[in-house]
């Protein structure tokens, strides 16, 4: 087999210069399995191999005037290889070269961005096991709610994104998907065994059935779970840019020496890299709606899908692994206040501990409604007079009738909210 070259730089493998080297690569392929059909005589593989060359220049002054990139690349590598040329192509359409090479890109590129997700992985798992016992304050609608460990936050998103991965891994089969079936898909010029050679080749499966493209379902499908990772990434940023309020502080985005924040004002420290990754994410869902766009095709094929699929399928791939190389350094240095957050949970004055009064309350015997309303009132009062749950708690008759003061201890003991938290994690670790 053909060792490929991958490049450790996403946006190398969609580069001009690398797209053409791929043409080159399939032509001198279907030269091979042509060979060994003893369609064309033996020998003219390897003098392709030895004598192409190609120039991006050369090629887009040819495009000049064929208005038609292929034709313009086979009349630039044509010239370097003198009378073999007349073996080029043979039986094959454009876009056996075009979607053949775009699935062997999309695959090189998947190679990268499960690299860069499995660093991001290994980052949030970090978190996730060092701040497991750490409480803080969840919040519901953006208002405190209960007590949470602040490492559930890391394993959330960790829980997303070794799921997504898996879905990533396993689109390799659907999108990294090429042809070489000749004009309409009929196989009339070249047999199934040529196609299933040259993809093999590649690197890439092949479509069992095809027009004169792959359906496009396979990059919708693609982009799709590139806009869903996207996606996931936004919400863990919208999250640390919450968190990084100056209200609340528990976390900050890391701020390096000699950066600045603001033009104006210079005390500034913003969350700009989590607000990067929001924006980008943004890019990356209207890119799928393209992608979707892209499957009505009229009949065997129409072009109005190749304009947009140079920009979308190329950015998209780049904008993600670019977006989980930010969010991995935002991970890996981020700037935990745990001071901030036992401060932060003090805030409402005790009003956390709610639900565990009107739990113990009903452990009794009470009603949940009456129970609802006898901690509801507390809770009025606390917030209207300024004053402590707790307090209130312990004055309050109503609660006093059923619970002693040992029990009424119990509901405010902040650690017992994380009791069955290990339970959670063994899930995963």
């Amino acid at each position: 087999m053909i060792k490929r070259y991958i490049p450790e730089e996403i946006g190398r493998i969609w580069n001009d210069e690398e797209k053409f080297r791929r043409f080159l690569e399939i032509e001198i392929l279907l030269a091979e399995a042509l060979e060994k059909r003893k369609i064309i005589p033996r020998g003219v593989s390897k003098r392709i191999r030895k004598r192409a060359a190609f120039s991006v220049r050369r090629i887009r002054k040819i495009e000049k005037s064929t208005h038609h990139d292929i034709i313009a690349f086979l009349k630039d590598i044509s010239s370097s290889i003198g009378a073999d040329a007349r073996y080029l192509h043979y039986g094959l359409t454009s876009s056996d070269l075009l979607d053949t090479t775009l699935a062997s890109q999309i695959k090189d590129s998947l190679h990268i961005i499960l690299k860069d997700l499995d660093a991001l992985i290994i980052q949030t798992k970090k978190k996730a096991i060092k701040y497991k016992d750490t409480i803080c304050i969840a919040r519901t609608h953006g208002v405190h709610a209960e007590i949470y460990s602040f490492g559930l936050k890391f394993l959330y998103f960790y829980n997303d994104l070794i799921r997504e991965r898996k879905l990533l891994k396993e689109s390799i089969d659907i999108a990294a998907t090429g042809k070489i079936s000749g004009a309409v898909g009929t196989f009339v010029y070249l047999s199934p065994a040529i196609e299933e050679y040259i993809c093999r080749k590649m690197g890439v499966g092949f479509s069992r059935v095809s027009t004169q493209v792959v359906s496009r379902e396979r990059f919708a499908y693609y982009l799709s779970l590139i806009a869903l990772l996207g996606s996931t990434l936004e919400r863990f940023a919208t999250e640390i840019r919450h968190l990084h309020r100056t209200e609340v502080e528990e976390v900050k985005e890391p701020f390096y020496s000699g950066q600045k924040g603001s033009s104006a004002m210079p005390h500034k420290q913003n969350p700009i890299i989590c607000e990067r990754i929001c924006g980008l994410s943004r890019l990356l869902r209207g890119n799928m709606l393209a992608a979707y766009e892209n499957i009505n095709l009229w009949h065997e094929r129409d072009i109005s899908h190749s304009s947009c699929e140079r920009i979308i399928i190329p950015d998209s791939s780049i904008t993600v692994d670019y977006m989980l190389k930010k969010m991995t350094e935002v991970i890996r240095n981020l700037r935990v206040n745990t001071r901030n957050m036992l401060k932060n949970i003090e805030l409402n004055r005790g009003l956390v501990f709610s639900q565990k009064a009107l739990l113990k309350l009903m452990d009794k015997g009470i009603t949940r409604m009456k129970a609802y309303d006898i901690i509801q009132n507390i809770s009025l009062k606390v917030i209207n007079k300024n004053s402590n749950f707790k307090d209130e708690a312990f004055k309050d008759k109503s609660i006093r009738r059923f619970l002693s003061k040992s029990e009424l201890e119990e509901i405010f003991v902040p650690y017992s909210y994380i009791k069955n938290v290990d339970r959670i994690y063994n899930r995963f670790m």
